[in-house]
């Protein structure tokens, strides 16, 4: 069977030690998808550059997504994005630039937000069938979820300033650290899984 279409499991779940306490699955998922949703937060608070003719910063909050949807599934990449969304709403300064609340949520970048938890599920999806151990596959992954997140955060911001301005503020200036933070996350995953056979062939 092509192994892209075959469940080979996800690279935290092949580092994860699962002995003690980290036995139990209930436990381990539960601090997978909570050190996700902080590695999204701390990501967020990397700010690249600041347009000021767009209303969507540019900050490494994309890249964190990703890479934390690879790395722990379309499960458990869902509820870490779903719970970085919860933490930002209810106020903690987890969202871009240390800020919070729910409206941001329902403003105008709100579906580049709302766009993340299916964004990394897809990529924990499709990383779950062996597409991050390989640097193509694993570009393919990245830019599959950023079109995705795109599509989403787009269409919403042009309810707001129009769709041609949603398009010249909110996507394309955006595409070059995109495709940077997409080269990095290709290279950092398959790189990953080759530290962990290395690790394995030393046991």
């Amino acid at each position: 069977m092509n192994r892209t279409l075959t469940t080979t499991g996800t690279l935290a779940q092949a580092v994860l030690p699962r002995r003690g306490w980290l036995a139990k699955a209930w436990v381990a998922d539960t601090l997978l998808v909570v050190l996700g949703s902080l590695l999204v937060a701390l990501s967020a608070q990397i700010r690249i550059s600041l347009l000021p003719f767009s209303p969507v910063p540019i900050t490494g909050q994309t890249f964190g997504v990703l890479l934390v949807g690879s790395l722990l599934g379309p499960r458990l990449g869902l509820l870490a994005l779903l719970l970085y969304l919860l933490e930002g709403a209810i106020g903690l300064p987890f969202f871009a630039g240390g800020s919070s609340g729910y409206t941001h949520l329902v403003g105008a970048t709100g579906g580049y937000l709302i766009s993340f938890p299916l964004a990394a599920a897809l990529c924990g999806w499709l990383a779950d069938r062996g597409w991050d151990r390989r640097v193509m596959p694993a570009v393919a992954v990245m830019v599959l979820a950023n079109v995705l997140i795109y599509a989403i955060g787009a269409t919403w911001l042009g309810f707001f300033i129009g769709f041609e301005n949603a398009l010249l503020k909110g996507v394309l200036p955006f595409l070059p650290g995109d495709a940077l933070k997409i080269v990095l996350a290709a290279i950092a995953l398959p790189g990953g899984w080759q530290m962990v056979k290395w690790l394995r062939k030393g046991e």
